[in-house]
């Protein structure tokens, strides 16, 4: 940028004026020659003057723009990383709800196990494998005896923690392939994936071990807590359904034997083959 004030004269622009201005000069032929000359000069001298001017006005106000246009760019990139940020929270939030509302329609709020729903679904693919391979599997159904006794003589919330502690148990029983879900009310359903009766029964028995180690408060008239199950192998080929059916008997069976024991399912007849 330049200076706003002139410059101060050179040496010979000093002997220049002092030429001009001395009288005895006036009659030399070179003098008007050397004024014209000089106001030419100093002419010229203004004119860049006025460009410098004008040229230090438009750059300082082309960096005027430019920072304005830097702090522009900097608020509306502050503004677009907080959208982001937002942007950000937001998504994560559905992603969240998305997971909360699938694991609220596929599981038991209670015992946070799969529902009837889930159950079903992976029955079914269960099933699917099976016919595929020929391999079988073994569905056990759990009923918790006497149940509404415990809910009338000790409380719901007494009741909540007994399917609490089933859904413990089997959870400490089974493997990583199978299933264990709530069916309904106090009913749960057990998928064993290629497990033969013989060795679902062992697995039954443990939960119902477990299960027995529940101590229920007075005025329950035992204390303690009992289940009864059917268990029924499907066969490769068959409805998933009537091995269900045939599970939901054996269980039946157990209640009408006594309670607190295991019943297996026959196997299936042709009518229940294609039921």
């Amino acid at each position: 940028m330049t200076s706003a004030f002139p410059p101060p004269p050179s040496p010979l622009e000093d002997r220049i004026e002092q030429l001009l201005a001395a009288p005895e000069h006036d009659g030399h032929p070179l003098r008007q020659a050397l004024a014209d000359l000089w106001e030419t000069h100093r002419d010229l001298e203004r004119r860049l003057d006025r460009i410098a001017r004008v040229s230090d006005a438009f750059q300082s106000m082309a960096r005027q723009r430019e920072l304005g246009l830097q702090e522009r760019m900097e608020r509306d990139l502050r503004r677009l990383e907080k959208l982001a940020r937002i942007s950000d929270r937001y998504q994560s939030m559905m992603r969240d709800l998305n997971v909360a509302l699938t694991e609220a329609s596929t599981h038991d709020s209670l015992t946070r196990l799969p529902n009837r729903r889930l159950l079903t679904e992976r029955l079914k693919s269960e099933a699917e494998r099976a016919d595929r391979y020929g391999r079988s599997f073994t569905v056990v159904m759990i009923d918790i005896d006497h149940f509404k006794r415990i809910n009338d003589t000790c409380g719901h919330d007494v009741g909540d923690s007994v399917l609490i502690e089933l859904a413990h148990a089997m959870g400490a029983e089974l493997r990583e392939q199978d299933c264990a879900g709530r069916w309904g009310g106090e009913e749960f359903v057990l998928l064993l994936p290629e497990t033969s009766l013989e060795t679902a029964v062992q697995v039954v028995e443990r939960v119902c071990g477990r299960l027995s180690g529940v101590h229920v408060p007075e005025p329950h008239p035992t204390g303690s807590v009992t289940a009864s199950a059917g268990l029924a192998e499907h066969v490769p080929g068959t409805p998933v359904t009537a091995t269900l059916s045939r599970a939901d008997s054996a269980l039946l069976t157990a209640k009408r034997n006594g309670r607190n024991r295991i019943e297996r399912a026959p196997a299936p007849t042709p009518e229940t083959t294609h039921a």
